[in-house]
């Protein structure tokens, strides 16, 4: 075989071939080196502080001056138009959807308003407009104490920093109203510092103390759901906690374990309960919305599946991979949360999704009709002079099986995050409201009672809430009232005190 060279003298195209394909690859690596460099500037540049702050700093527009991709993304929690089959982020009157949780819920804040909760941005907002916090004025008082406003706001830790924890819990909700107005975000759950999770809210800390664990300890993965734990998560307010006797202070009630079951003897023990049902005038407890303990159970945690992994999937940006603060369900997002792990089509995916879901629900809706039978049947046997002696057992089971249902209800995702777990609590739910509806039974004809207990007309919310004897049109004037007289006072007064917090340019 000829040289190279007396080939390329014997036909020059040949070498012009070789110079052109050599310039080619030189470009192309140069065009790769340039585009490595520039990621690598991206890297190194890209949380450059442009501003500094305090730990306890509650804008989260200050915090984005440094971190503006997380902001950025972040703010997208504005969004209400995902609408899945069962919520998403829109906004959703459930008592329309579904009129039976009036009576559910009556004689209890609820059984007024519940909105399906949007995304992070609307948290303060939502607490403004919800009918359950009342129509305060300068005279009138919210029902509500200032432990609602915790999982509300980064003005919280700060607030909790100024005045002590006791007393950010005590007074009712509008007189620490003026203080809280920034939404949900970065101070809830990162050190200024050093940007590492951190744990803002005490109640979780305390939850863990008293079970002789050290949250401190906890690894990276593990506080991408802790954090989240702060708030996602069933509590109370603990009015008999010594030191702070008559304080509604936040407190978790995991001390015998975190199943429905271990909560429940938790509270039986201590004769708690949130309200005295309006109809049947069982103790009850309302689940608040215990999804991290649900996803304890589900096979997700047990791999060692975070919450942040599927609710906030890491991203890429130029040469940045960031965690997405568009905080909303996977199934906005499928590619980046389901599909990390999973290699099935989106279409498969979210067709498990709702089949899970399909048959939580419809196991849900059965315990839902018996407890409303329940309440009714009850409120029969009281008008019939039943005794206290002889509604015990009947209201006990009353309660336990509502817990459940409540338990279910409220763990927002549960169907998915624990099916099992989630089908297992509301059988136990449908034995108990059975019982309840049995003894009832049998207590009603003791009582020469042999009929069947008419079931109201509740088709409607409205119809619902007229038959519990709410006067919903007084609560609304109420809210109108305090939207347009007392809120203006509290933003101004956050826009004074806002003015003169200290943001510095780093030196």
């Amino acid at each position: 075989m000829k040289p190279l060279s007396e080939q390329i003298k014997k036909r020059p195209v040949i070498g012009w071939a070789l110079f052109l394909a050599t310039a080619a690859v030189v470009f192309l690596l140069g065009m790769l080196a340039s585009s490595i460099m520039q990621r690598r500037a991206e890297a190194t540049f890209a949380y450059t502080p442009q501003v500094k702050y305090d730990q306890f700093e509650p804008r989260n527009e200050v915090w984005g001056q440094n971190f503006p991709r997380e902001y950025q993304s972040f703010m997208q929690t504005r969004d209400t138009s995902l609408r899945t089959k069962y919520n998403g982020s829109a906004t959703i009157d459930m008592l329309e959807v579904d009129p039976r949780l009036v009576v559910l819920w009556a004689g209890y804040g609820f059984s007024k308003d519940y909105n399906q909760a949007r995304g992070h941005q609307y948290a303060v907002k939502d607490i403004w407009n919800t009918l359950r916090t009342g129509g305060p004025t300068s005279e009138r008082k919210s029902p509500m104490p200032n432990t609602c406003w915790t999982c509300k706001s980064p003005d919280v830790p700060r607030l909790m920093n100024e005045v002590g924890i006791a007393e950010f819990y005590s007074g009712s909700w509008d007189t620490k109203g003026h203080q809280i107005v920034n939404a949900i975000g970065c101070a809830d759950c990162h050190d200024s510092q050093t940007m590492n999770l951190r744990i803002s809210r005490p109640a979780l800390i305390e939850a863990f103390n008293r079970q002789g664990k050290d949250i401190s300890q906890a690894s990276h993965q593990e506080m991408r759901s802790l954090v989240c734990a702060q708030c996602h998560v069933e509590y109370y307010f603990d009015k008999h906690r010594p030191g702070s006797e008559e304080v509604p202070y936040l407190t978790f009630p995991w001390d015998n374990g975190m199943s429905a079951e271990a909560m429940e003897s938790y509270y039986d023990a201590k004769d708690f309960s949130d309200w005295t049902h309006q109809l049947s005038k069982a103790p009850m407890l309302k689940a608040q919305h215990p999804g991290y303990e649900i996803y304890l159970t589900g096979t997700h945690a047990s791999r060692g599946v975070s919450c942040a992994d599927c609710h906030m999937p890491y991203i890429s940006e130029g040469g940045q991979k960031f965690t997405s603060h568009h905080i909303v369900s996977p199934l906005k997002n499928v590619s980046n949360s389901c599909q990390v792990c999973h290699r099935e089509e989106t279409e498969h995916l979210v067709r498990d999704v709702y089949e899970r879901q399909d048959r939580i629900i419809e196991n849900r809706n059965t315990l839902e009709e018996l407890l409303v039978h329940a309440h009714v049947e009850a409120k029969k046997a009281w008008d019939l002079g039943a005794t206290e002696q002889q509604m015990q057992d009947v209201l006990l089971d009353i309660r336990h099986a509502q817990w459940r249902w409540d338990y279910a209800a409220a763990s927002h995702g549960g169907s998915f995050h624990s099916p099992v777990e989630t089908g297992r609590v509301i059988a136990t739910g449908i034995d108990l409201a059975q019982e309840a509806r049995l003894k009832l039974a049998r207590l009603l004809a003791s009582l020469g009672y042999n009929e069947q207990v008419p079931y109201p007309d509740i088709s409607t919310k409205a119809k619902a809430q007229q038959y519990i004897g709410l006067n919903m049109e007084q609560l609304e004037a109420e809210k109108s009232e305090f939207l347009k007289t007392l809120l203006p006072q509290w933003l101004a007064t956050a826009r004074e005190r806002e003015a003169g917090y200290p943001v510095q340019t780093p030196n």
